[in-house]
């Protein structure tokens, strides 16, 4: 099965994508969900982070409390680095449990920091969804009421688009409206069903 990872900077219009890719059939892996689900409450995520920060990271429920755990990685810049060595393990090994039980020529697998987290060579290709950052901080603004200050520090907290690009071996520009951006991803999909050659069944090949 072809492995695409699909990724992109903030307000680039990547879960836009990832949902098209769904509307064509192809199974979608969230490795943001798969990171929430990590730190449940009797998960060895969550297990692991108390270990070594302590339960004062946890709520009154026993979930994990992310403000804390943000505040905590706020005031320790090198604790975000040790989170990353605990999670980061755990989330791969079960993005690999969900790839292992797909049938399907291909899969995408969305991860919004996947370049900063130097991911992309487990990968087969990688689409970037990328977008002048101009229109990112429009659109933020726009989206969260952000002022520019407050979208230009979102931008700085990620990595940076020439970042993004230089892992890329597959860019779609999201800079003409949804319906462009559906279009760029169709022809995608029918792209990837050629890489994926014998993977692809008749159900699954474009139609002509």
């Amino acid at each position: 099965m072809l492995r695409v990872a699909l990724t992109g900077g903030i307000a680039s219009g990547k879960s836009t994508a990832a949902a098209r890719f769904r509307e064509l059939g192809v199974p979608v892996i969230d490795t943001d969900r798969i990171a929430r689900d990590v730190v449940e409450p009797g998960a060895p995520g969550l297990d692991a982070l108390v270990g070594h920060f302590g339960e004062d990271i946890l709520d009154d429920a026993g979930r994990l409390d992310r403000a804390a755990l943000r505040a905590r990685i706020f005031s320790h810049p090198e604790d975000r680095r040790q989170v990353d060595a605990l999670l980061h393990p755990l989330i791969l090994e079960q993005l690999e449990r969900e790839l292992a039980a797909l049938e399907a020529p291909y899969a995408i697998i969305e991860i919004p920091l996947l370049a900063e987290g130097g991911f992309a060579s487990r990968f087969d290709r990688v689409l970037v969804i990328d977008v002048p950052e101009e229109t990112q901080i429009a659109r933020l603004m726009a989206r969260d009421g952000s002022t520019r200050e407050q979208a230009e520090q979102a931008l700085a907290a990620q990595a940076s688009r020439e970042a993004r690009l230089k892992v890329a071996t597959d860019v779609i520009v999201n800079d003409a409206g949804i319906d462009a951006l559906h279009d760029a991803v169709t022809r995608q999909h029918e792209r990837y069903l050629e890489l994926a050659g014998p993977f692809a069944g008749p159900a699954h090949r474009p139609s002509e």
